[in-house]
């Protein structure tokens, strides 16, 4: 019963970010070629759902809310397998749900919020959303480390959140989040759903180089190992 109300908050989480988050870009007209109020708008957007998910389903699944949180987290060994899948599976019913009540709302010729390749090059586009991922995880991976950041950790993750979609949206309107970028392509189909590839695969792995990463700069050294046992 506690996973299954683990997984039910993953998927809400999901549910309101990729409607409220991926809705506003799409209402607002946001653009990758124009630095504008949409823009920022989008940005905040996203930030601001983190933020309000956050300090509401954070006690209870601890709010990722993205498959390349989970994995991160499965990498540091703060989740276990089973757990990591029935998230996954959460959040990718949720940004579905999310997704398709989005459609009904406003149809797909908004685009839904959905991401496109920087320059029509993958390569590029792979680049980009693995630093993205990087940064938020990382960001996302300390600010978790110690109890006494707990009251602030859904500020600076959403700060965090909204400081990567304001570089990011200008290249490929930023996932770092796989099941937010499957949500709406599903529905876009087209060009949006052939290269959803690339924002599965990147920011899982930017979502693991953060955790790995982590874990090797947060690791006590030798010395002061070694001084404890003293």
């Amino acid at each position: 019963m506690e996973a299954m109300k683990k997984y039910v908050a993953e998927f809400i989480g999901t549910f309101v970010l990729v409607l409220f988050a991926c809705g506003t870009a799409a209402c607002v007209g946001c653009s990758t070629k124009s630095f504008d109020a949409p823009y920022l708008l989008t940005a905040l957007a996203f930030g601001l759902v983190i933020v309000a998910m956050a300090y509401s389903i954070g006690n209870i699944s601890g709010c990722h809310i993205n498959p390349a949180v989970s994995f991160a987290m499965l990498i540091s060994k703060k989740m276990d397998v089973k757990d990591f899948c029935g998230y996954v599976v959460a959040q990718f019913l949720g940004a579905i749900a999310g997704a398709a009540v989005l459609m009904l709302l406003i149809g797909k010729d908004k685009g839904l919020g959905a991401n496109g390749l920087y320059e029509a090059d993958v390569v590029k586009s792979l680049i980009i959303e693995i630093i993205l991922t990087f940064v938020f995880v990382f960001a996302i991976l300390g600010v978790t480390s110690k109890p006494e950041f707990s009251s602030v950790a859904g500020l600076v993750i959403g700060l965090t959140l909204t400081m990567v979609h304001i570089f990011g949206i200008a290249f490929t309107g930023t996932s770092v989040n796989p099941a937010r970028s499957f949500g709406p392509a599903l529905f876009v189909g087209g060009d949006a759903l052939a290269d959803v590839w690339v924002f599965i695969v990147a920011p899982l792995v930017g979502g693991a180089l953060a955790a790995l990463c982590w874990m090797f700069i947060s690791a006590p050294s030798e010395n002061k190992s070694t001084s404890k046992k003293k």
